[in-house]
């Protein structure tokens, strides 16, 4: 079809639909890299397909999670270090489905931004599919938004959404108990919770992102942009060895509140804080602002990004497992009788 009329076109608008289909193009080698069993067709439909019983499931029960990867795009932007940010974006996810006691299946992505630059999407959307890879999930499909006016130049936002799949009557949290020892997994930086507060620090202390960083190597930007570290295949290993009874992932609400939502009502926890040490990072935060050690525990994960509550008899047999999968454990305490968070030792 053919008209002499020379009108405005969608691009005019400020969305470059050529921009969209070269962006596809460029990612599929990186969806590619995910495949897994139960993948049932590639990158491009109007609807992703995954098959349960090709991935090896009898009576599976599903479990979904979505997340997001908060202020800490904030940082990403303003230094143009944005590789990491989706593996954030992932593991917020899986981080969160493996504590029910799922395997992650698949992921789908969401990336809205103002004016699409494919270089700028593409970095991002391969993390994505490193995340996927390390966790052992597909990226099977997504959505890339060009919004003119929704958001400033260069500006961009960034959600996801697992789905996770265990064999009926295998949920998490299961089992918990008086006397259960608490194992911590070292984290690997802020990870993905408390930016707003990290941003504010950063300007008390009139340190821009370039500077060089006062608690590692590199600029200040590049390591507080370190990304969220994946649990998912060390804790299955785990679980799958026998002895856990619950996972904690130590996000938003830090030690304080995260792990009281995988105890029964009527048990609470004694944590060592001299169990492991604080990191530099945490460390620098809380004399940078002044803040109170209970502050601290309650906002950020303090060096420890997931816990397992584990028997008593499989503590150190599931120690040596889990250290075997590249992590370092510390006994961080014990389930115990009555309702709480009971600290002793000292954070700070």
């Amino acid at each position: 079809m053919t008209s002499g009329k020379n009108g405005l076109t969608y691009a005019d608008a400020g969305v470059d639909i050529d921009a969209g289909n070269a962006l596809v193009d460029r990612i599929k080698p990186a969806a590619k890299r995910t495949n897994r069993s139960g993948v049932a067709g590639g990158l491009g439909g109007f609807g992703a397909l995954f098959d349960l019983k090709a991935a090896g499931y009898s009576d599976p029960i599903l479990v979904g999670a979505t997340d997001g990867v908060g202020t800490k795009l904030r940082i990403a932007i303003d230094t143009g270090v944005v590789d990491g940010v989706g593996i954030d974006l992932v593991a917020m996810c899986v981080n969160d489905l493996v504590c029910q006691g799922a395997e992650p299946l698949f992921f789908l992505d969401y990336f809205a931004t103002g004016k699409l630059e494919t270089d700028v999407a593409a970095r991002i959307i391969e993390g994505i599919a490193e995340g996927c890879v390390r966790s052992g999930c597909a990226l099977i499909g997504g959505e890339t938004a060009e919004m003119p006016g929704m958001y400033p130049e260069g500006d961009f936002d960034l959600a996801g959404f697992a789905v996770g799949a265990m064999e009926r009557g295998t949920a998490l949290p299961e089992g918990v108990q008086e006397g259960d020892v608490l194992l911590g997994l070292a984290s690997d930086g802020v990870h993905s919770n408390g930016y707003s507060l990290v941003r504010k620090l950063v300007e008390v202390s009139g340190l821009g992102w370039d500077a060089d960083c006062p608690f590692g190597e590199g600029s200040l930007g590049a390591v507080l942009l370190t990304p969220t570290r994946l649990y998912v295949k060390q804790c299955l290993a785990a679980v799958r060895a026998g002895g856990v009874h619950a996972l904690a992932h130590i996000t938003g609400g830090g030690l304080t509140e995260n792990l009281p939502r995988v105890l029964p009502e009527d048990l609470g926890a004694d944590i060592d804080l001299n169990a492991w040490e604080l990191p530099p990072v945490f460390k620098w935060m809380a004399e940078t602002g002044n803040i109170a050690e209970a502050e601290m525990l309650k906002t950020f994960n303090c060096g420890i990004g997931m816990i397992l509550s584990v028997s008593a008899d499989r503590a150190d047999a599931l120690t040596e497992v889990l250290a075997a999968e590249g992590e370092t454990v510390s006994r961080l305490g014990t389930v115990t009788a009555g309702a709480g968070m009971r600290y002793s030792g000292k954070l700070l």
